[in-house]
């Protein structure tokens, strides 16, 4: 399959069982089945993917396979649990929302730290798509592509705050979608970075694409071969010591962008989990300096990445509009520590 497709996709089949397709990437190294499906099915156990293989319900090439089979590369892979599909049903929910700006053609929504956009295998309630619909009744779909989530121009990942633009309308979503596609919208994040920057502004630019390694992690293929264009400004606005708050410019709206270039460039962002940067990468190895560091770690359990501001052309009476949010109080909270550190060093250095 192609980086443009998706790895997987359940199968619209009989109601009665919960059906999997899943087609190995070219690069895939060999893997034991279990191991291999685990990753691709969120809350599934290994215990239920071997059960299915001992009745016969997992299928490569079309055969039957024993659970101590390795994947191979393009191998195609169904598999077909013995329950009843839980149905993706939006529902709405009364959730609170952060409403920054709303007019009757769109709205501007703070979100927080935790909250999923949009529900999914796992996240079935409590995410915004289901808060929208509760607040805004008949958000629109894109015509052009039924199967995205009613009213969503773009989206956030789930534990990156900041500002997030729905379309209320048709006309809204259709002309906010294009500005969308042809990069005319100004999108600004804060990321608090590992490491200190050479240079005080610079871009990053590489393909990204889903990791052949770690399908739950993307990557950057600087040759191009995989993946998809993105590109990324990033700005330095304070240097602190092992780590550094950036402005970062979007051109380009991929999965996981920010967090995938700076960990690119050497700068993961502080505290994300999915890559690593929830370890100590910089600095020493003096005890009250590694009990700092897990103290901040334990404020800010998540990226320390904000979308803080949004630029684009209102799509009805082509204004130029542009929002902005505060800092959130976990990253406001970080910083000022890490600020207080510089200022005191020697006394966690011993």
């Amino acid at each position: 399959m192609t980086d443009a497709e998706e790895s997987f996709e359940d199968e619209e089949q009989e109601d009665s069982y919960e059906h999997h397709r899943v087609i190995a990437d070219e690069g895939q190294a060999l893997l034991r089945i279990d191991k291999f499906l685990i990753d691709r099915l969120p809350n599934t156990s290994r215990n239920k993917i071997a059960e299915a293989a001992k009745n016969g319900n997992v299928l490569v090439n079309g055969q039957a396979i024993k659970p101590s089979y390795k994947v191979k590369p393009l191998d195609e892979i169904s598999i077909v649990f013995s329950h009843p599909k839980r149905e993706l049903e939006l529902i709405p929910q009364d959730i609170p929302l952060n409403i920054v700006h709303e007019d009757e053609h769109l709205i501007i929504v703070n979100k927080p730290a935790g909250m999923v956009v949009h529900p999914g295998f796992g996240n079935y309630s409590g995410t915004l798509v289901n808060a929208l619909l509760y607040h805004f009744a008949n958000l629109p779909v894109n015509p052009t592509n039924p199967n995205a989530y009613p009213g969503l121009v773009h989206r956030i990942d789930k534990d990156t705050t900041g500002l997030l633009m729905i379309a209320k309308s048709e006309v809204a979503l259709t002309r906010l979608a294009l500005q969308f596609y042809n990069r005319t919208m100004s999108r600004r994040y804060l990321a608090i970075v590992w490491g200190d920057l050479e240079e005080d502004e610079g871009t990053v630019t590489g393909h990204i694409g889903r990791s052949h390694k770690d399908r739950k992690q993307m990557t950057v293929y600087p040759g191009g071969d995989h993946g998809k264009m993105a590109v990324t400004h990033y700005k330095v606005l304070e240097r602190l010591g092992y780590v550094t708050l950036v402005e970062c410019k979007l051109d380009t709206g991929r999965t996981h962008q920010i967090r995938v270039h700076m960990k690119y460039i050497g700068h993961t962002l502080f505290g994300d989990v999915r890559y690593n940067g929830d370890r100590i990468l910089k600095g020493t190895t003096f005890t009250k300096y590694k009990q700092f560091v897990e103290n901040n770690f334990r404020i800010l359990p998540r990226q320390a990445l904000h979308a803080k501001t949004l630029g684009f052309t209102h799509p009805v009476t082509e204004e130029w509009m542009e929002f902005d949010s505060e800092m959130p109080e976990d990253m406001k909270t970080v910083l000022d520590r890490w600020r207080n550190y510089v200022k005191h060093k020697g006394e966690y250095e011993v």
